[in-house]
């Protein structure tokens, strides 16, 4: 849970490729900014407008089970609150770089196991209460609450909570039992918002560009501008995010004028705004990753040999170019593209039916196997992707069964139980993204992953202060899920978004959420 702008002249499925090795993707440090070959934005970026109005967005998802609570988000429509009502200490740039944002500095020792920050001053959050040392203490205890812990609470699991120090009204040391080498990338999480002490998710205060003003569970929200936004004033008065369940329901949204901007076009309807003068579609490529997911302590996926002939089931290049139709890369089985320490020297998996089908025989199974294989519209190409799997699978024997459900059934009571499914990430670095999906106690360990020895790697990796000593763990830890873990990573699909060109000022980012990031500070709407 990464400035690549847009090309405006969509490649033709065809011409779908690789995911870019280091040696093309050019990265500067650990958290550094993905230089990439520009694309054209459509006309949308850094436009002009005069300000002011609303923006009304429509989001794909969205249920009652809608949250804005600052450190609790699961889908689109709560990332998209997110985002906008709060800030925290860092963030990620649209190329992926780590800014700076309510922090002025946040820096670790030499074992990096205790990190001071220090917040910038005469920042106040949206009731006009203090961004200070208080705040931030309470924030990061309000994470890890044991009752009630929120989304990156096992990412903070080694911080000593009770030793936290206020070294002055803007300045705190926060302790860790051992070195925690990418707390900084933490910071810069969505999830990772500063709150008042005595927050209220039900009345949610925050400090970030847009102030809380209205919420309906499963259907909309309005926000309005904060004037003393760290990073100056939103150019428009108010932002209205609307759920969208249904794809098709979204795209009308926007050919109708019922709203500005709309994240996630189906990729089968692109040319339906394409075609039409007054809108434009905006598409980064990205480090979002679409997998299948399978639990390793279920059957069949419980045998190591299913889940590697099923990795081997899929041809990565006919998905993309069926499920995303061209607008996407090939995936290799491992998630952080964009890590430095990215392995590109693993093979490149392809589709291999006759060492599917033996492995599948050695697991018992020979042409008998059925299994369900749970979608629903969670993401653009997500439905889609499911088909072509069941079409690729009969050749290796293997029946599968699609299990069409609802985004609020997708993830209410069941989600991360479901024995086979499809899940949508967006890009983070290998051992930031393992604390949050594929780690024991990780808040979204959907595949219910739990193996020694890659535990004990990257409780390594985390703690190592050297660079080399780190990529070499990384890419062992790397090498273990790419052999038996429980993630299909078959690619890593483009951002399309669908915006009426009255809307001016959206930056295409490769983090890997919609429209920018959600980033909707800078835009504007012309009447």
């Amino acid at each position: 849970m990464s400035s690549l702008p847009t090309e405006s002249d969509h490649q033709p499925a065809a011409d779908a490729k690789a995911a870019p090795s280091r040696r093309t993707v050019l990265m500067a440090g650990a958290a550094g900014a993905v230089v990439i070959p520009a694309l054209s934005a459509c006309g949308s970026g850094g436009g002009s407008g005069e300000g002011g109005g609303r923006l009304r967005v429509g989001v794909a998802g969205g249920s009652s089970n809608d949250t804005v609570d600052a450190h609790n988000p699961t889908d689109n429509p709560d990332i998209a609150r997110v985002y906008n009502l709060y800030a925290g200490l860092c963030r990620f740039a649209a190329d992926f770089s780590i800014e700076m944002a309510l922090a002025e500095s946040l820096e670790p020792n030499d074992k990096a196991d205790v990190w001071t920050a220090v917040l910038k001053k005469d920042l106040t959050f949206h009731d006009g209460s203090p961004v200070n040392a208080d705040a931030l203490i309470f924030t990061l205890k309000r994470i890890t609450d044991p009752d009630k812990p929120g989304t990156s609470a096992q990412q903070l699991s080694t911080m000593k909570r009770d030793d936290i120090k206020k070294v002055d009204d803007l300045t705190v040391e926060i302790p860790f039992e051992e070195g925690y080498v990418t707390f900084k990338e933490l910071c810069a999480e969505y999830a990772m918002g500063l709150v008042p002490e005595g927050y209220d998710p039900e009345n949610p205060v925050g400090a970030g560009p847009f102030a809380f003003s209205e919420f309906t569970k499963g259907e909309r929200s309005v926000f309005t501008a904060f004037d003393d936004f760290w990073d100056g004033r939103p150019k428009i008065d108010e932002v209205e995010i609307i759920n969208f369940a249904d794809e098709s329901a979204r795209v009308n949204a926007l050919v109708s004028g019922e709203v500005d901007a709309i994240a996630q076009v189906p990729h089968s309807q692109i040319e339906v705004i394409e075609s039409n003068e007054s809108l434009q579609i905006m598409e980064s490529e990205s480090g979002m990753w679409l997998p299948f997911t399978m639990r390793v302590d279920q059957e069949p996926f419980d045998d190591e040999k299913v889940r590697q002939a099923f990795r081997l089931i899929v041809d990565r290049q006919e998905m993309i170019d069926q499920a995303l139709n061209g607008h996407g890369l090939v995936g290799n089985d491992v998630y952080g593209r964009f890590d430095p320490f990215y392995d590109e020297e693993l093979p490149q998996r392809e589709q291999d039916i006759k060492e599917a089908r033996k492995l599948l025989k050695e697991a018992g199974y020979e042409d008998d196997l059925e299994v369900e294989l749970v979608t629903g519209p969670i993401n653009a190409g997500a439905e889609a992707a499911a088909q072509v799997f069941k079409e690729q699978a009969k050749e290796a024997g293997v029946t599968v069964k699609l299990k069409r459900v609802t985004s609020e059934e997708f993830y209410g009571d069941n989600y991360l139980k479901w024995t086979f499914a499809q899940d949508f990430w967006s890009a983070r670095h290998y051992l930031s993204q393992t604390a949050q999906g594929s780690y024991p106690g990780a808040p979204f360990n959907e595949t219910h992953w739990e193996d020694e020895e890659w535990i004990g790697i990257v409780d390594k990796a985390r703690a190592e202060t050297d660079d080399a000593e780190r990529e070499k763990l990384v890419q062992q830890a790397m090498k273990i899920e790419y052999e038996r873990g429980g993630y299909i990573v078959w690619g890593f699909p483009s951002m399309i978004d669908g915006l009426s060109k009255k809307v001016k000022g959206f930056e295409p980012s490769v983090v890997g959420h919609p429209l920018g990031g959600y980033n909707f500070h800078a835009v504007t709407v012309e009447a």
